[in-house]
């Protein structure tokens, strides 16, 4: 039997392996193009292909049970070049501790990044432990942790690169009635970011946030304790503050006064702080005129209204997006935003008693720049959509969610007006209009931690049913694709274009 398959046959030119003669460099980009799983399956092939892909694994997620200690030596040998490190236990699960922290910072030289979460057997030594052999340490978040003041202390004497800092229940703060002071540290020097949440000593911070003086965001979430006094230090220290949050705090008028003196603030969240009035709106609209985006979730108290929005709009030209929560406006600030604000690009109007027909025409007459609309949970009718057919020349998307007056055909009417419109009319009734839309909340940078990461919304209103109105329009929108957007993609997609 003759054989042409022969590799001895002199005949028989083989394709040489090109594979094998890539670079353990060009390699290693190929495996960090892959999806995780693909990753895993390459690793597998052979001994070489192994030792790249765990060279050039710089992320990597662990599941921080006890257990994981006699797995760190062989683990961290293999993926010898991770800078991102998470580690994460459940809450029922007993987490490592001290030595494991230690053991993986001496492996781990190169780290820039650490997220733990409920690792609640890590004490203060083992913060100090790692915090000695991670000195370049540029992101630091925890969650649900027991370490306390000390832990963090060492952190911010050590690592003079730490960039931000995200803190949330941080149990071994608690104890005692004056809870030692945090910071400023070395780590003063480069801070940008600070993010505080659910602490009940938030305010032992304070000569952390005070000290850096090269802060660009500051976000505090639901953390006890009156909040004034800090930020009128604050603000007459540290002068760079360009983005603040605030959610469910108590600070008054006069913390808000205070902010003002922040003249480079382009970002402002006020969520549920009821003590907040017009006053407060003013204040920062006379003497804040950079601000880009404004969240206001009013909480239905009814203290900031058409007085404070006024001074916004008169006072902040620059303004580009607005989202207002618990608040009602009316024609009146309305009209002057779209008339003085010609940047205004995205606005949500939600759990508004005053946001009717008479206003959405307001709206569509003044606001030409408007290009993103969410209407929750308002007295809107169809009336209204048809003042949006004719009105906001550059509209590309609006969603309108628990408005009963909207109906299907309303909403399809709109949509057969203006071709290149993309509209999303969802009537579900089973979601709070009380607690923090997730459809408006802006995802300002990802890996950014930000307070409320709920996933977007999905295509509702094809879920909900058609009438035969709308039914007897699909045909109009074939080959369109009517996906149904949240605000906060909206906001995602138009801050990369924007460079914002």
């Amino acid at each position: 039997m003759n054989n042409n398959n022969n590799i001895d046959d002199p005949n028989i030119v083989v394709d040489p392996d090109l594979i094998s003669e890539l670079p353990d460099e060009c390699l290693a980009c190929v495996f960090q193009s892959l999806g995780p799983g693909d990753r895993k399956r390459c690793s597998l092939v052979c001994r070489r292909w192994l030792v790249a892909e765990g060279q050039s694994r710089h992320r990597i997620s662990l599941d921080a049970r006890s257990d994981l200690m006699d797995a760190v030596p062989s683990l961290f040998t293999r993926f010898d070049a991770v800078t991102k490190l998470a580690l994460k236990c459940d809450r029922r699960s007993v987490s490592i501790g001290d030595d494991a922290l230690v053991m993986i910072s001496m492996r781990c030289r190169n780290l820039t990044r650490l997220k733990l979460r409920a690792c609640r057997e890590i004490t203060d030594a083992g913060m100090v432990g790692f915090a000695k052999n991670c000195k370049g340490l540029k992101k630091l978040s925890c969650g649900s942790c027991t370490f306390g003041a000390k832990g963090m202390n060492a952190v911010l004497d050590n690592c003079a690169a730490l960039e931000e800092i995200s803190v949330k229940r941080l149990r071994g703060i608690t104890d005692g009635v004056a809870a030692e002071p945090i910071g400023p540290g070395v780590a003063a020097g480069s801070l940008k970011t600070i993010c505080l949440k659910e602490l009940y000593n938030g305010q032992c911070f304070g000569p952390l946030i005070v000290g850096s003086k090269k802060l660009k965001t500051l976000k505090l979430f639901r953390c006890s304790g009156d909040w004034d006094k800090l930020l009128e230090v604050i603000a007459d220290k540290v002068t760079s503050l360009v983005e603040i949050h605030l959610e469910r705090l108590q600070v008054s008028d006069h913390g808000l006064a205070a902010i003002s003196n922040c003249l480079d603030l382009e970002i402002l969240h006020l969520v549920k702080t009821p003590e907040c009035t017009n006053a407060a709106l003013v204040s920062i609209a006379n003497r804040c005129n950079l601000l880009r985006k404004l969240h206001i979730d009013g909480w239905k108290t009814n203290r900031i209204g058409d007085e404070g929005l006024i001074a916004i709009a008169k006072r902040c030209p620059n303004l580009q997006e607005l989202v207002l929560i618990g608040v009602n406006p009316t024609s009146l600030s309305l009209g002057l935003l779209g008339a003085n604000c010609r940047n205004l690009q995205r606005l949500a109007l939600c759990a508004s008693e005053t946001i009717g027909d008479a206003e959405i025409c307001c709206i569509a007459s003044k606001c030409m720049a408007l290009k993103k609309l969410c209407i929750k949970g308002c007295p809107v009718s169809d009336h209204g959509m048809e003042a949006l057919a004719v009105g906001c020349p550059n509209l590309v998307k609006v969603k309108v969610k628990k408005c009963r007056g909207v109906t299907c055909e309303g909403a399809g009417w709109l949509r057969a007006s203006r071709g290149s419109l993309a509209v999303n009319l969802d009537t579900a009734a089973n979601e709070p209009l009380d607690r923090y839309p997730s459809d408006v909340a802006v995802v300002e940078n990802e890996g950014l931690i930000s307070h409320s990461a709920a996933e977007a919304d999905t295509a509702s209103s094809s879920s909900n049913g058609r009438s035969s109105f709308s039914k007897a329009r699909l045909s109009f929108f074939a080959g369109r694709n009517f996906v149904a957007c949240t605000f906060r993609r909206w906001s995602n997609g138009n801050n990369s274009s924007n460079g914002s």
